[in-house]
């Protein structure tokens, strides 16, 4: 784990387990800034009926209550051992999120996994963004058998911190010293 914030990197890679409080963090560190938010948050719904969960991205500019979750946004849906992926909707709305950052802002990502590896406009608007000079903070999944999770981790003006349940609560303090 990073204990201090490289001033040259420009972005914050947030990496965990499933459920440590990646995206959590993220919403603290949010809270404490005023800068417009742009981006995506995905959100992972209740099992349904078929024992599918379905997964929807929302623009981060959204609050939770003004989300709405219908075909247009379903970027898939998912058990244990199948992922049914709608790329198009990366490719669409996703790829919009993330192109419609203003420099006044900061792109939020939450959060980056294995469905999304394959949408090719979504994957460059990603990389485009970290190469970019709009803050990102993003939640990553830590799965190493992914390439694009690999290459996103390897940025040059990214961070990436790694969190924990031991270690969540300084990791905060850390980068909030250095978030925008």
């Amino acid at each position: 784990m990073n204990n201090t914030m490289n001033k040259e990197k420009r972005h914050i890679l947030i990496c965990g387990d499933r459920g440590v409080g990646k995206s959590t963090l993220i919403g603290r560190l949010l809270n404490e800034t005023s800068l417009p938010r742009y981006g995506f948050i995905t959100k992972r719904e209740a099992e349904g009926a078929d024992g599918f969960h379905p997964v929807y991205i929302h623009p981060a500019r959204l609050s939770e209550a003004e989300r709405v979750c219908n075909e247009e946004n379903m970027i898939g849906t998912c058990d244990r051992r199948i992922h049914n992926i709608n790329l198009s909707v990366f490719n669409t709305l996703g790829v919009r999120c993330i192109r419609e950052a203003a420099p006044d802002g900061i792109i939020v990502m939450d959060e980056l996994g294995f469905m999304e590896a394959d949408a090719k406009e979504f994957t460059d608007a990603v990389f485009d963004a970290l190469s970019g000079d709009i803050p990102v903070i993003a939640a990553v999944k830590s799965r190493t058998d992914v390439p694009f999770l690999n290459k996103v981790r390897s940025m040059p003006k990214a961070e990436v911190f790694y969190i924990t349940p031991e270690n969540r609560d300084q990791l905060f303090e850390t980068i909030r010293t250095v978030f925008p």
